[in-house]
C-alpha cells in the first residue's frame, strides 16, 4: 500500500471531518493585557495589595475555586472579569469568591432587575434625568455618578426601572480598570423627593452588595429633614465602612464643595462645569447595546445551583424581607415625625 493510502487512511481529510460534523473547538479567551497605568498599577499595589507579578496567579486561584467550591456556577471565569471581584475585595480570595457567588446570587433571584438589561429597554428612565456621569473625574480619579430621585415619577414607571439603569450604568463603569483601582463617588440630589419615593430605594440598598465596585464615598444634598429617619433606618442595613462614607450635606453646597471641587461639578451644584449634562452619558450607554445583549439577554439556566443547592447567596435579603422592613421603616418614620 502507497505511503498516500496509509496517510489517508490514519489522517481524517478536512472533508471527513466536516462530514462527521466534529465540533470545533472553542476559541481561547483574549489573554489579559493590563491598561492602568504606572501610577494605578502603584495605587493598586498599595491600596488594593495588587501585585503585577501575581496578578495572573491570584486570577487562576480564584478561577480554580469557583470550579472546586461552585462547579455548576454559570459566570465568565476569564482573567479581566475575575480581576473585578479580586479587586474589590483587595485580592482576598474567600471574599472575592463570596462577592461573585452574591453578584450572580442577585442577578437570579432578581429577575425584574437583571432579565433583558440594555440601554435600549430604558429610554424612558435614561431620558427622564434620573442619573448620569458627570464628565470629569475627582482629584482622587473617582467617576461621579449623579442621581436625581426627583426626577423619577412613579405613575409613569416602576421603581425597579430606576433600579435597573442604576446597575447598567454599574456594569458599564465597572469594564474599566482605570474605575476598578479608583472607585466611583455617588452624588445624589434628593430634592423635592417625598417619604413615598424614599421608601421604595429600601430593596434596593438591600441587595446592594452583590456588585464589585468600590464606592468611596455618597454625598447627599437638598435631603429633607425626615431624611434622617430613614437613613438611621437603613445604615442597618449598610456595612459600617459604607455607611461611614455617607455625608448629608443639606442645602450647604460649601459643605459639598470641601469634598468635590467646583471645576468638577456642574452650576445647578455651585459648579463651574457648565450645565449639567445628561445626553452625552446615555450615548455611551445606547453605544453598549451590543454588549448588554450579549451578557444580559441571553437564555440562562432555570435554576443555578451551588453543590447541588439552589443559588442563594450569603448577605442578600429576600423579597419578602425587604417588604417587611420597608412596611416597618414607613411605620417608624411616621410615629417618629
Amino acid at each position: 500500500m502507497s505511503e498516500e493510502s496509509d496517510s489517508q487512511r490514519t489522517s481524517p481529510s478536512v472533508a471527513s471531518l466536516s462530514e462527521n460534523e466534529l465540533p470545533l473547538p472553542p476559541p481561547e479567551p483574549p489573554g489579559y493585557v493590563c491598561s492602568l497605568t504606572e501610577d494605578l498599577v502603584t495605587k493598586a499595589r498599595e491600596e488594593l495589595q495588587e501585585k503585577p507579578e501575581w496578578r495572573l496567579r491570584d486570577v487562576q486561584a480564584l478561577r480554580d475555586m469557583v470550579r472546586k467550591e461552585y462547579p455548576y456556577l454559570s459566570t465568565s471565569l476569564d482573567d479581566a472579569f475575575l480581576l473585578r471581584f479580586l479587586r474589590a475585595r483587595k485580592f482576598d480570595y474567600d471574599r472575592a469568591l463570596q462577592l461573585l457567588v452574591n453578584y450572580h446570587g442577585c442577578r437570579r433571584s432578581w429577575p425584574e432587575v437583571f432579565s433583558n438589561l440594555r440601554p435600549s429597554a430604558l429610554k424612558d428612565v435614561l431620558n427622564s434625568g434620573f442619573l448620569t456621569v458627570l464628565p470629569h473625574t475627582d482629584p482622587r480619579g473617582c467617576h461621579v455618578l449623579c442621581i436625581r430621585p426627583d426626577r423619577w415619577i412613579p405613575s409613569n414607571y416602576p421603581i425597579t426601572e430606576n433600579i435597573r439603569a442604576i446597575y447598567l450604568t454599574l456594569e458599564k463603569l465597572i469594564q474599566s480598570e482605570e474605575t476598578q483601582v479608583n472607585g466611583i463617588v455617588i452624588l445624589a440630589d434628593y430634592k423635592g423627593v417625598s417619604l413615598s419615593k424614599a421608601s421604595h430605594f429600601g430593596p434596593f440598598i438591600a441587595k446592594k452588595d452583590g456588585f464589585p465596585i468600590r464606592i468611596k464615598a455618597v454625598h447627599i444634598v437638598n435631603e429633607p429633614r425626615i431624611f434622617k429617619g430613614i437613613f438611621a433606618i437603613i445604615k442597618p442595613f449598610l456595612k459600617e465602612k459604607i455607611a461611614n462614607r455617607f455625608f448629608l450635606h443639606g442645602s450647604d453646597l460649601n459643605s459639598l464643595h470641601t469634598n468635590l471641587p467646583r471645576n468638577i461639578l456642574p452650576k445647578e451644584y455651585g459648579g463651574t462645569a457648565g450645565e449639567l449634562d445628561t445626553a452625552t452619558w446615555n450615548a455611551v450607554l445606547l453605544a453598549s447595546e451590543d454588549d448588554f445583549v450579549k451578557e444580559f439577554c441571553q437564555p440562562v439556566p432555570a435554576c443555578d445551583s451551588l453543590l447541588g443547592q439552589p443559588l442563594l447567596s450569603e448577605g442578600l435579603i429576600s423579597d419578602a424581607q425587604c417588604d417587611d422592613s420597608m412596611r416597618a421603616m414607613k411605620s417608624q418614620l411616621y410615629s417618629c415625625y
